[in-house]
């Protein structure tokens, strides 16, 4: 049986408003993220709920975003909400063209002031019927924090997949001092799909700020993948969507089959 192709997408949308919240972008986004066709879509900073905004912004979508974004187009959305307040909530979500099996939220808050979780799931592309395990992270800007996240989630997927699943994770590490090579690669058996091996590789692409990024904080990691190519999309008209770049990569299934078995909670 041949190679898989898969193509995936991590971008952290900003609630779906520009740099600053200046203007609100979800119509453009969800036009450009058509246009990329991912397979698999990985998103932080999305707006579950928000009765503020949908009250008071003309066009404000009135399903939850991921809803609005994945319409007619992925076929399955999870959602983890992380940060609750009286008007609404915001977290993160995987869209994905195959259906999503499992999904959980893991809460991996350091502090209470900065909430964070890890949304897993569990995807079975069709055909293969190849489970792929799929995280859509967004970690603490606080490096002692993000430490603490990064081997929760190690220890989290160690426990419940098995080390010969493939896997993706995605998201915004915020990660400037590529730390999640040595704390997470290393231990998952992960490659960061700009480079090689892990520690036998250039550093992860720029892709913040997004007009002109200098600071290498969104990624993805990847397991039982070889990559094709990866891309960061900066600058016009992204820039004018959210304050992050978008990460693409296409990837090939390493040893594509049969395998069966999802964790359940």
């Amino acid at each position: 049986m041949g190679s898989q192709h898969l193509h995936v997408v991590t971008y952290n949308i900003h609630k779906g408003f520009s740099q600053f919240h200046q203007h609100m972008m979800v119509h453009e986004l969800r036009d450009q993220l058509r246009a990329l066709g991912p397979d698999i879509v990985f998103l932080q900073e999305v707006q579950g709920m928000n009765n503020r905004h949908a009250k008071n912004i003309e066009n404000w979508p009135d399903e939850p975003q991921q809803d609005f974004l994945a319409e007619d187009v992925w076929r399955s959305t999870a959602y983890g909400s992380n940060v609750v307040y009286g008007h609404g909530h915001h977290g993160n979500a995987i869209l994905a063209r195959f259906p999503i099996e499992h999904s959980h939220n893991q809460d991996v808050t350091q502090m209470r002031f900065e909430r964070r979780g890890l949304l897993h799931c569990a995807i079975n592309v069709l055909g293969f019927q190849k489970v792929i395990h799929c995280v859509c992270a967004h970690l603490s800007i606080f490096a002692r924090s993000r430490r603490r996240q990064l081997d929760a989630l190690a220890g989290y997927l160690e426990d419940i997949v098995d080390p010969t699943l493939p896997l993706i994770i995605a998201g915004d590490f915020n990660d400037w001092r590529n730390e999640a090579d040595l704390l997470l690669a290393k231990r998952l058996g992960l490659i960061e799909v700009f480079g090689g091996a892990w520690g036998d590789h250039e550093s992860p692409g720029l892709s913040f700020p997004s007009k002109r990024p200098v600071l290498r904080l969104d990624r993805i990691y990847v397991r039982g993948f070889s990559v094709q190519q990866a891309e960061i999309f900066s600058g016009a008209p992204w820039s004018r969507i959210s304050d992050h770049a978008a990460v693409s990569a296409d990837l090939l299934f390493d040893n594509p089959g049969v395998v069966h078995g999802v964790p359940v909670h």
